[in-house]
């Protein structure tokens, strides 16, 4: 498989050019560490957050240089990456900025909807020489959005409030990735109109009351069973935990959380 440089454009516009020598490759995206794993160049990882876990026995080496917003500028210099990779959400702008200055390429990265997962599986492996590779997430992520349409055509839509987390009380709007992952398989959240994407949740306002249920998330707040009683409480709505990261991570992680949220809708519609 081949790439033209329209598809090895990143999230800002950037074109990028096939590597010629073995990259070394910083990720400051805990889910594109994974996808970097996934495209089999973990040995070309030389630094990584302290969020990027996954797979942790692939990672266990890999030096850590800060968090996602508290970026170790030094450590990252210390390294001498030939590429970095940052997110538009996950990463500061100021950040990226300092970055510019010393690493040849920053990769900027931005999926909003798991569609996008496509083009951003063609840059990581047209960038890097892992087309095949590349290609063989492609077909799974197809599989895995045919699965989610299975079931929005099985089952009616239903409105959700998925909350993130507590005091105060944290939801995800409309034009979020995580909102766009759920309404791949008939789940709306609520509240659809937001001037924020992580709006605050007053329990008293009317578009509480039009959820059928309430998701916990288990990140980035670490939502558990004994939050379910006073959420229910609160909503007067059913409870059910979630995944955070099946609803959260892009990447490669896209293909398995498409499928576990179509699980997880098929059973609690039962």
């Amino acid at each position: 498989m081949t790439f033209d440089l329209d598809e090895l454009t990143d999230a800002v516009g950037t074109r990028h050019r096939p590597v010629a020598d073995t990259p070394r490759i910083v990720c400051l995206v805990p889910s594109i560490t994974e996808l970097i794993c996934e495209l089999e160049l973990a040995d070309s990882l030389v630094g990584r957050t302290g969020f990027c876990i996954h797979p942790r026995e692939r990672l266990r080496t890999v030096p850590k240089v800060g968090g996602t917003k508290d970026v170790k500028l030094d450590a990252i210099r210390a390294l001498a990456p030939t590429h970095v990779i940052v997110n538009i959400d996950e990463n500061r702008r100021e950040t990226v900025d300092e970055l510019a200055t010393f690493v040849p390429e920053i990769i900027v990265t931005h999926p909003c909807v798991p569609a996008d997962n496509f083009a951003l599986y063609r840059l990581l492996g047209g960038v890097f020489g892992r087309a095949a590779e590349a290609a063989q997430l492609a077909d799974g992520l197809r599989a895995a959005l045919d699965e989610a349409a299975e079931v929005t055509a099985a089952l009616p839509p239903e409105r959700v409030l998925y909350l993130i987390w507590r005091e105060p009380w944290m939801t995800v709007a409309s034009a979020t990735y995580i909102s766009a992952m759920l309404a791949a398989v008939g789940w709306i959240t609520l509240p659809q109109e937001a001037s924020l994407r992580y709006p605050t949740v007053d329990w008293q306002a009317p578009w509480v009351a039009d959820a059928a249920r309430v998701f916990l998330s288990t990140e980035p707040y670490t939502f558990g069973e004994r939050h379910m009683a006073e959420v229910a409480a609160l909503s007067g709505r059913p409870v059910n935990l979630i995944d955070g990261e099946m609803a959260s991570w892009y990447g490669s992680r896209a293909i398995a959380g498409l499928r576990y949220l179509a699980a997880l809708r098929r059973r609690l519609a039962v």
